[in-house]
């Protein structure tokens, strides 16, 4: 601003003519309003205002010749800094072309100052150059209009400047939107000198004295009712407080206040929530799960759910509350048609009429947060209607289809364009989505995210972990022009990193937009997404497509075309990057570019392709709120519901380990193996109702899992289980038992070995089947009799046959497998010598059964592609079904079938996925790969199992189960498995009208490797008396598994879970007496005893989940320690020494006097945090009794003594402030740290937290934390190299800090001579931050029990070493 009156004085005075007073007077009355962004249009009549606004200090001009795509700038300005902008033109048509913008700013309520130039009046209608009517020319579309006389020094300029503060005042207020000053010029249009009297400035020198404007606005408000007076609210408040089916409609709002006070409202009334995709919370990112909040439900994918007539028919509200103006579904518009009449209250701070269907009974009007602090201060009860639930229950099912579907599918869609796009953003940047079908698909297949740990230390005081994602688009006319030129307005005004996404239409229709895109003027760089499919795809999606000829459509409504766009990003000089593959997308969204430029990205589409593909999508999600919403009625209809949320709560669950015979050596089994048996676990699971549930642990024992590991994860789960709700909705098999497993458990599902995770959904899913009085199949393929359709009665079973033998005699035994009925036989290869054996026993085999039986191979991976490619070449008349994983390296799959014709089915690929299986499985979609044979046990449960199927059905792939040699328990879940699977597929095959698929034979053939099995019932596999070939059937596997009757013949032992013994031990160091609370778990295993030390604030309880899954290991004991728990401290010295000092060598003295008490041996130490440095610090001190030691997230110390100092001062201020403001704030301020940003984000973080208040002496807790500082521990970094102790030191991957302490920890270790002989080890734990043992307690307890076995193995060693010299010296 002009500070000085003289300056001011000056710079009207000094100027040429008496229109540039004018021009100059009126810029800088908008700079004093705020108006600093100036949009110009060339042109000679509006030259003193352009010279004016580009001379000014604090103005910001950009140019361009095409005054259409320069005020579209401007409205996107006003979008993201929410100010108007001012745009300047000359006069003219070149008025007329800002029309469009000045439509779309007035229905959208957005401010815009029109500065229009003009002829004098005795050059209008007289046929001058440029002269139109200019008067009223954007009519009702402008909130305002003046015309300016033409300046002259006889009106003083006290009228320029109150007329321009008018205007603004109109442009601002409640209905803000465009106002139109046109401003007639005389010559000379240039700053040539003509002589004008300085009288015109009389009474400025006020406003020549100040940088206010002229005239200032005020508008005078009740402070105590927030705007909203309370005789209007009552009635509105009354309303809400009665409402028994509420929804709560979250429009297009656009600053933070709003957005927020929406979130506070949706917390307050409970109610189901749907937000449109521009109200900045649709795209949100929440940092705890959103299973957690089971009462703030956001309903994200209604439109999807409206799909089905089902849910249409079963909505209904009483009160509806939109907060902010418009909503993108149409369907969610007719459904609130079809609803009423109900009680409709629209909130928004302008006055118009936004009700197209006239449907609004109350309109507030007032801005979001006025009303939201009316509601939030009457305090509703809280009801939560059944519809509630059964919205929740929907919306579930349904966001997980849609993921599923969209990822599922190979090529790049338009939906996973939106889909991914949503993922991309961070409240860091912005989201301008264009309109037709880009706005759409966002709205539908956007998603929110939970777990976002970026958001964390944004929101650590927020009472809802929610961060928004600024989202905008033009909604007010929703035309396709101008679009390009808005988004970078919107990037200007928003100043965050803006992603564009628009079509190729509305792309085209602004491509001058590319000249102010390559300016660059204050702002960051653009990502501009153009969506290609070369014409108006949304035409093909309406049903004018069905009912005109495609000549006719390609001309008149998709305007086909083959323009460049990358020529046309080449002509303006902006950087272009094409897109065709998933892939391509992801690099050009998630990769940061290495030049900070603006990006154009082509993603190429097709107009009939993306109809099929929306169709596809629109058909699934009708499928999924059928079947959900099925399986919703049923059980509410069965089975009460808590809090109308259907959930099961388990009230037991024990193991059984189980020995089976079988007849023969299986074929995973190599030559060597001897002993003709299979062990596992059998999981018994109990429901509230006592319905009874049964699964099967079955692991291969191979590298990944073996009996032992899996039965300490076991443990856990039975720890884990103990009263554990789940909820109806597990059967739909599409993430809901990951979530549950996550959100339940607190556990992540790739950490469960698949063996258990498959152990535990059959046991589950066949619990809730005897609580339906149904079956596996009845609850897995919930469905309505349509049309007379019934169950299948069988599965086809395929035969396994080992390859031993000459080719002669193995052409026997599979001439005797089709005697007994066997429609299918899968022979094993790759044993051989060579692979010529191989295929010279497949020919005979070929000649043996005739060609109609299907024949299939299975070579395990065995062999080099040049064997495979030998055999391939040779069996290529035997007319092979499929070969499984013929090669060793799984990168050769497709050059093998390339280059030998052979089908290949995928079976190890499946086995070690660790990312999404959809994302592995992408790289297989060619059609020479024609199957997958999915082992449940092995790809971790029929979740996962159903997953890979369902992505090779939608591939046109055989989708086969196979067994891994489980006992008749499990087979008869994977009969029942099969056949949902084979019903899925068929009715997939009848929807999309592509007839019966044939029958699959599944893989249960190893049923006869058996001599006994684990149930007294008998496997419903035989012939079939009508087929006549051996199937698995329905009804006999059905009644196995709901009435299991235990061969008790076969169990081994059984466990309900370890029993933890808690008791008190007394240790007496200087003069005190402390009584340490200690928790014993498991038994002396071999003389292994483990000791658990906790971290600050912590409790021996913590470790007791750990401990049940190394039991079976080491006995296993945790204590509080001193100061910590219910651990107590008495004292024997004098009166002057009331309390200990829990100094590094006290808390290791009494510590180890308790180990004395505890074990004459020695025992591996293991330590969380706290507890780790001085789990260390016994490891180097008193190493006669420490034969190992675990350092969890641990440090040696400070060796600095400024930073001891610091961290003792620090630590001290924090041990008083606990003392003075107490335990709960103290908590609430020490888990705001960026150490515990991983823990966080644990669903069970607020129950950890609450954990820690349960200490009996805070004095105590806080005398610790002062006297354990790490500033007044010993530092231990010097003795490392002299530790004579077996060391792990495990962190989170998460964990930098520690992560990088450890690995400077372990290097000075290993310098040590005493390390020969020493375990060391560095032991990374994945998704797990500083907290591992309560993030990721089953990685923690293999990494424990692998450690632990290590050391007693050493220890085994050494002492047979000792012993050898010792006899060898008696000799």
């Amino acid at each position: 601003m002009l500070n000085r009156e003289t300056e001011v004085s000056n710079f009207l005075r000094d100027e040429a003519n008496i229109n540039a007073v004018w021009a100059s007077a009126i810029i800088e009355e908008c700079t004093r309003l705020g108006l600093t962004y100036f949009c110009v249009a060339p042109g000679s009549r509006s030259s003193h205002l352009a010279i004016a606004a580009a001379n000014h200090p604090l103005t910001t001009c950009l140019a361009c010749f095409d005054e259409r795509s320069l005020a579209f700038h401007a409205i996107g300005y006003a979008k993201g800094s929410l100010k108007p902008a001012v745009i300047i033109t000359s006069s003219g048509t070149a008025v007329s072309n800002l029309l469009p913008a000045v439509v779309e700013a007035s229905e959208d309520f957005l401010p815009l100052l029109l500065l229009t130039a003009d002829r004098p009046p005795e050059l209008q209608g007289v046929g001058a150059n440029q002269a139109i009517n200019q008067i009223n020319h954007f009519g009702s579309f402008v909130r305002f209009f003046f015309n300016l006389p033409p300046p002259t020094d006889l009106i003083p300029v006290r009228m320029v400047l109150t007329t321009v503060d008018s205007a603004l005042h109109w442009a601002t207020g409640s209905a803000c939107g465009p106002v139109h000053l046109n401003c007639p010029f005389r010559d000379p249009l240039d700053g040539s000198p003509t002589n004008w009297s300085s009288n015109c400035l009389n009474g400025l020198d006020m406003w020549m004295s100040n940088a206010e404007p002229f005239t200032k606005y005020f508008q005078v408000q009740s402070h105590k009712s927030d705007g909203v007076t309370t005789g209007q609210i009552t009635e509105i408040l009354q309303v809400i407080k009665e409402a028994k089916k509420g929804l709560l409609l979250i429009g297009a709002i656009h600053t933070e206040d709003e957005i927020w006070a929406s979130l506070l409202l949706a917390k307050e009334l409970m109610w189901p929530v749907v937000a449109d995709v521009l109200s900045g919370v649709r795209l949100r990112k929440l940092f705890k799960p959103f299973v957690e909040k089971l009462t703030h439900v956001f309903v994200d994918h209604l439109d999807h759910a409206l799909f089905s007539d089902s849910v249409r028919n079963l909505i209904e509200f009483d009160v509806v509350i939109q907060v902010g103006s418009r909503i993108t579904s149409k369907r969610v518009s007719q459904m609130l048609e079809k609803c009423f009449p109900f009680a409709y209250i629209l909130v928004d701070k302008h006055p118009c009429r936004h009700d197209p269907s006239h449907l609004v009974t109350h309109r507030v009007q007032s801005n979001i947060v006025q009303f939201a602090n009316c509601v939030l201060k009457s305090r509703f009860p809280w009801r939560r209607s059944k519809l509630h639930g059964h919205l929740q229950a929907l919306d579930g099912a349904i966001a997980r289809e849609m993921s599923f579907q969209i990822s599922a599918e190979s090529s790049l869609t338009e939906p996973y364009v939106a889909h991914m796009l949503s993922k991309a953003l961070t409240s860091k940047s912005a989201l301008f989505i264009g309109n037709s079908m880009p706005i759409r698909d966002v709205d539908m297949y956007g998603c929110s995210s939970e777990n976002s740990s970026h958001v964390v230390d944004m929101m650590l005081s927020a009472e809802l972990p929610c961060q928004w994602i600024q989202v905008t688009g033009n909604r007010g006319a929703s035309g396709i022009d101008g679009l390009l030129s808005s988004a970078t307005g919107f990037a200007v005004g928003c100043k965050k990193r803006v992603v564009c996404v628009v079509g190729d239409i509305s792309f085209l229709h602004d491509t001058n937009g590319l000249a102010i895109l390559k300016q660059r003027i204050a702002r960051k760089p653009m990502t501009i997404l153009v969506i290609n499919n070369r014409g108006g795809g949304i035409f093909r999606l309406l049903p004018i497509a069905k009912k005109t000829e495609p000549s006719v459509l390609n001309q008149y409504f998709y305007t086909a075309h083959d323009i460049s766009i990358e020529n046309l990003c080449l002509a303006h000089g902006v950087r272009y990057v094409h897109v065709g593959t998933k892939s391509e997308l992801e690099d050009a969204l998630f990769v940061p570019s290495v030049e900070e430029m603006d990006c154009i990205v082509e993603v190429e589409s097709s107009i009939n392709a993306n109809a099929i593909v929306h169709s596809t999508l629109e058909r699934f999600a009708r499928q999924a709120a059928e079947n959900s919403l099925g399986i919703v009625s049923a059980s509410s209809f069965l089975h009460p519901m808590i809090k109308n949320v259907l959930l099961c709560q388990v009230s037991g669950i024990q193991y059984s380990q189980y020995r089976v015979k079988l007849c023969d050596r299986p074929t995973i089994c190599s030559d060597e193996f001897s002993q003709f048996h299979r062990e596992g676990f059998i999981l018994s699971l109990t429901l509230e109702d006592g319905s009874i549930g049964y699964g099967e642990v079955a692991p291969l024992n191979s590298n990944v899992e073996n009996l032992m590991d899996v039965e300490g994860q076991l443990q856990l789960v039975l720890h884990l289980m103990n009263e554990a709700k789940f909820s109806y909705m597990l059967p739909l098999l599409n993430g809901s038992i990951s979530s549950w497993i996550w959100s339940e458990l607190g556990i992540t599902a790739s950490s469960i070995f698949p063996s258990v995770r498959c152990g535990l959904e059959m046991a589950l899913l066949n619990a809730m089947a005897v609580r339906h009085d149904s079956s596996l199949l009845g609850i897995l393929h919930y469905q309505k009799e349509e049309n007379g359709s019934a169950q299948p009665h069988s599965v086809q079973i395929c035969a396994l046959l080992d390859s031993e033998g000459t080719p002669l005699e193995v052409a026997y035994v599979a001439r005797k497998l089709v005697q007994e009925g066997f429609s299918a036989i899968k022979l094993k290869v790759g044993r051989r010598v060579s692979s010529v054996q191989d295929a010279l026993v497949m020919q005979e085999v070929r000649r043996a059964v005739g060609v109609q039986i299907e024949l299939r191979a299975d070579a395990n991976c065995r062999w080099t592609f040049e064997e495979a490619r030998e055999f391939g070449l040779l069996v290529n008349s035997c007319n092979l079904k499929y070969i499984e994983e013929p090669v060793q390296n799984k990168d050769d799959l497709i050059r093998f079938h390339e280059e030998t014709g052979l089908p290949v089915a995928l079976d190890e690929t499946l086995d070690d996925f660790e990312e999404c299986p959809l994302r592995m499985l992408t790289k297989y979609t060619h059609p020479g790969i024609v199957a997958v044979v999915i082992k449940p046990s092995v790809v971790g449960g029929f979740e996962n199992a159903a997953l890979i199927a369902r992505w090779a059905q939608q591939h046109g792939k055989m989708a086969v189960i196979s067994a891994a040699y489980e006992s008749g328990l499990g087979l008869s879940a994977y009969i029942l498995f099969a056949s949902y699977l084979e019903m899925e597929n068929v009715k997939a095959s009848t929807e999309q009208k592509q007839g019966t698929p044939p029958s699959v034979a599944h893989g249960l053939g190893t049923y006869r490797w058996l001599s006994e099995d684990v149930m007294m019932n008998t496997l419903g596999i035989f012939r079939s008396p009508y087929s006549g070939f051996v199937e698995g059937f329905i009804a006999d596997a059905s009644r196995n598994l709901k009435d299991v009757k235990i061969n008790n013949d076969v169990i081994v032992r059984t466990s309900k879970g370890i029993p933890v013994r808690r008791y008190e031990l007394r240790v007496d160091v200087d003069g005190f007496s402390h009584f340490i609370r200690v928790h014993d778990v498991g038994e002396n295993a071999e003389g292994s005893v483990a000791l658990f030390l906790h971290g600050f604030l912590g409790t021996g309880e913590e470790w007791i989940p750990i401990m049940t899954g190394i039991s079976g290991s080491a006995r296993c004991i945790s204590v509080d320690i001193p100061g910590h728990g219910r651990s107590r401290v008495q004292s024997h010295a004098s009166e002057t020494q009331t309390s200990p000092t829990f100094s590094m060598e006290m808390i290791a003295e009494a510590l180890y006097k308790l180990i004395e008490q505890i074990t004459p041996g020695k025992v591996t130490i293991v330590g969380y945090s706290m507890g780790a440095r001085i789990a260390l610090y016994m490891a180097l001190r008193f190493s006669n009794k420490i034969e190992g030691a675990v350092v969890v997230s641990g440090s040696p110390g400070l060796k600095d003594p400024v930073a001891r100092k610091i961290r003792s001062a620090t630590d001290d201020s924090k041990a008083r402030m606990m003392v003075d403001n107490g335990l709960y704030i103290f908590i609430e301020n020490w888990y705001n740290g960026g150490l515990w940003k991983s823990l966080r984000n644990h669903p069970h973080f607020s129950k950890i937290a609450a954990s820690r208040l349960l200490h009996g002496d805070v004095p105590s807790v806080a005398k610790l934390l002062s006297d354990l500082s790490s500033g007044r521990q010993p530092s231990l970094w010097e003795e490392l190299e002299d530790c004579d102790t077996n060391i792990s030191l495990v962190f989170g991957e998460k964990d930098v800090k520690y992560k990088q302490i450890a690995t400077r920890m372990y290097r000075e270790m290993s310098k040590s001579k005493k390390s020969v002989n020493n375990i060391i080890e560095i032991v990374e734990i994945p998704e797990a931050g500083h907290a591992v043992h309560l993030e990721s307690p089953l990685r923690v307890i293999l990494a424990l029990r692998k450690f632990l076995t290590r050391v007693h193995n050493s220890s085994t060693e050494t002492e047979l070493s000792q012993k050898l010299l010792l006899a060898l010296k008696e000799m």
